[in-house]
């Protein structure tokens, strides 16, 4: 089943966040807890883990690029 996985929010003031880097690219294999990207806000830099096993089926937002809070960031499948 394919799933959109949106930018969370880390802060209470967190409106958008900076991808500044993939671990996995798309066709790529990930278990639960794998690090998929990493997001820099204002505040903080942190790593964004797989929430289940899967496949990155594609990226919507590349690194260096600004992604608002609940925007849509990448296509997994789950395994």
């Amino acid at each position: 089943m394919k799933a959109k996985l949106k930018l969370a929010r880390f802060g209470m003031n967190m409106e958008e966040g900076t991808i500044t880097n993939w671990h996995v690219a798309a066709g790529d294999s990930f278990k639960t807890g794998d690090v998929l990207y990493e997001v820099e806000t204002e505040k903080v830099s942190s790593e964004v883990e797989a929430p289940g096993d899967g496949v990155m089926v594609e990226i919507l937002v590349g690194e260096d690029e600004v992604a608002a809070v609940g925007q849509d960031v990448c296509i997994v499948e789950s395994a």
